[in-house]
């Protein structure tokens, strides 16, 4: 297999901003995979600011595995089998490895002419709808925005901000849908029980990452105890030993794929959340729909997703999955579904 990196700068449809940062675009990298016969197209994007990846540092890792994936045969080395023979060599840079994870499992499927979901003998008949993201902004602005997709059942609302419950009841005026709530470790402990009891009031369905995720464990466990609505960890969940570290402290895991390293470990902690009677959702990093389209063969396992990515982006680089009023449709293409289009659409 041959291995390239494609660079792009997304642009969003709306600034999209959140507790620590407002950004306009949204750096990714798409991982290409070619056997000859066929590609399969993987994504990380950057971020350097929270994260520390950067896309040079994503290029730089992928051309240091190109020599070991140019002898391995897909079909008979499955992407999991990659992963770990790899995963000495990337495990520092789990945004690199998401792609590249991302990206062999598309080539397979395509490989055998079947979806992903399929080869995992999985079933889509009951899959949950995403939730659609409004970024903090005005007011006015997190209204129009609600406006524009009166018809989606469920609104991911970003808060962090010194009004976050004027912010709600104003956006509770005009609609019914239901809210969830992510705080990106803006709140107190004291904070996050009192708003919990505004909140539910409000049909809110859970609270995702309320605090930082190295608040004391006694805040967490405080929190955890008193709050009426379920948390959900984020930024307390990013490789797979934090599962266990979050039981008793949240109800619930938001995975995000490229923190953890791709499809292969996401599907690992999904299993061991289920073993400790956790709640699964998983979450997007405002990826296109090359990394959106792979996020979507995990989605019979899960309670919860949020994949609206490609709906953030004024121009998108792919085909693949796409989402009408939260329901997410496969494509044709076996794999993970995904066409690389670029900025032509």
């Amino acid at each position: 297999m041959k291995v390239r990196v494609h660079e792009y700068d997304l642009p969003l449809k709306y600034k999209f901003g959140i507790s620590r940062e407002t950004r306009t675009i949204q750096k990714t990298a798409i991982i290409e995979v070619n056997d000859a016969s066929f590609s399969g197209y993987g994504e990380c994007v950057a971020n350097h600011k929270y994260y520390k990846f950067t896309i040079d540092m994503i290029r730089d890792d992928i051309a240091s595995i190109a020599d070991t994936l140019a002898d391995i045969d897909i079909l008979h080395t499955p992407p999991e089998t990659v992963w770990k023979q790899l995963n000495p060599r990337l495990k520092h840079n789990p945004f690199a490895q998401c792609a590249l994870d991302m990206a062999l499992y598309d080539l397979w499927g395509k490989k055998q002419n079947k979806r992903t979901y399929e080869l995992w003998g999985l079933q889509p008949d009951r899959n949950p709808v995403t939730d659609y993201t409004i970024g903090i902004d005005d007011i006015d602005v997190m209204i129009k925005k609600i406006e524009e997709y009166a018809d989606w059942p469920v609104f991911k609302i970003k808060l962090g901000t010194d009004h976050d419950m004027e912010i709600m009841h104003a956006l509770r005026q005009h609609t019914d849908a239901v809210f969830r709530i992510d705080a990106n470790c803006a709140w107190t402990a004291d904070q996050t029980i009192e708003y919990s009891y505004i909140l539910k009031k409000m049909g809110v369905e859970f609270i995702e990452q309320p605090m930082e995720a190295d608040v004391s464990s006694t805040d967490m466990k405080k929190v955890y105890e008193h709050s009426v609505l379920p948390l959900i960890a984020d930024e307390s969940c990013i490789s797979e030993a934090d599962v266990d570290h979050c039981h008793g402290y949240f109800h619930g895991v938001n995975i995000k794929v490229v923190k953890c390293g791709g499809l292969t470990p996401a599907r690992r902690m999904i299993a061991r959340a289920r073993e400790l009677g956790l709640k699964v959702m998983v979450g997007c990093m405002t990826e296109s729909t090359v990394g959106i389209s792979g996020i979507g063969q995990l989605l019979p396992l899960l309670d919860y997703v949020d994949m609206d990515g490609p709906i953030l982006l004024a121009k998108d680089i792919a085909s693949g999955v796409f989402i009408e009023r939260g329901v997410v449709h496969y494509a044709a293409v076996p794999g993970n579904g995904v066409t690389l289009t670029g900025f032509s659409k």
